[in-house]
């Protein structure tokens, strides 16, 4: 498919004015994909802590909050964050901050609104964090019982021995499943285009409607996304060669 859509592509004036239409949403899609990756592996780091934890309400508390997460489609979480979490979240800054905001101190803390971008971020976080926080849960399970044990016998806490000793190993263990997910999160932020988000996908509903060539216009759009995930897949699995390699 590639290598007919670069034919075309050559060729082709309509598949070059598609291109040229279609790719303005390429820093759109790696962005929104990018920071919510970022922000849903560090909560699902979190998440996978309290999974762990001694304390059986913090593991009951993420255990629900993953299955009901994982329970509820992706595009279900991105509306009812986008126009239920997010003005509520905005309400609830204002009604915190509004004795300040009153007395004129920090006034620049109000918040009017919180753009589509990042209502789409929120989401998609919050979508991939329960996820995350399954495979840290099983890469730390993963590590040998004894290395927890051996670490607090020289002397160590509980938590200094997770985070000095047992998460370096897990997150090894751990990284070509993160690594997935972050291949799985480029094609889900094509959901963003449901709010109207200038994504790849948004741009390319916009220029079939207008021109009618939907076949040429989604034969664009499906070969972006197929350039992004091919090549970070071929990044993962490099990767994971690597690390059995450095195993052996």
């Amino acid at each position: 498919m590639g290598l007919v859509f670069i034919w075309q592509a050559s060729t082709d004036a309509d598949y070059r004015v598609i291109f040229s239409a279609v790719a303005k949403g390429l820093f759109t899609t790696l962005y929104v994909a990018f920071i919510a990756y970022v922000f849903s592996t560090i909560a699902g780091l979190m998440v996978g802590l309290m999974r762990v934890s001694r304390w059986r309400i913090l593991r009951e508390t993420a255990s629900l909050y993953t299955e009901i997460i994982r329970g509820v489609p992706m595009l279900v979480i991105l509306y009812y964050i986008a126009f239920v979490g997010a003005p509520a979240m905005v309400e609830a800054v204002n009604w915190i901050c509004r004795p300040l905001i009153n007395l004129g101190i920090t006034e620049g803390l109000s918040i009017r609104s919180l753009n589509f971008v990042w209502r789409a971020i929120l989401a998609l976080t919050i979508g991939y964090s329960a996820f995350i926080a399954e495979i840290f849960r099983a890469g730390i399970e993963s590590v040998d019982q004894g290395q927890m044990e051996a670490a607090k016998a020289v002397g160590m806490s509980r938590w200094q021995a997770m985070w000095t000793v047992i998460l370096p190993q897990a997150v090894r263990n751990v990284l070509p499943p993160l690594c997935n997910d972050f291949v799985a999160m480029i094609k889900d932020s094509a959901l963003v285009s449901a709010l109207g988000v200038q994504d790849i996908t948004q741009l390319g509903k916009v220029y079939s409607a207008s021109t009618f060539k939907f076949f040429e216009t989604y034969n664009v759009v499906a070969f972006l996304y197929l350039v992004m995930t091919i090549t970070l897949s071929l990044i993962v699995r490099g990767l994971e060669q690597h690390l059995k390699k450095s195993k052996q």
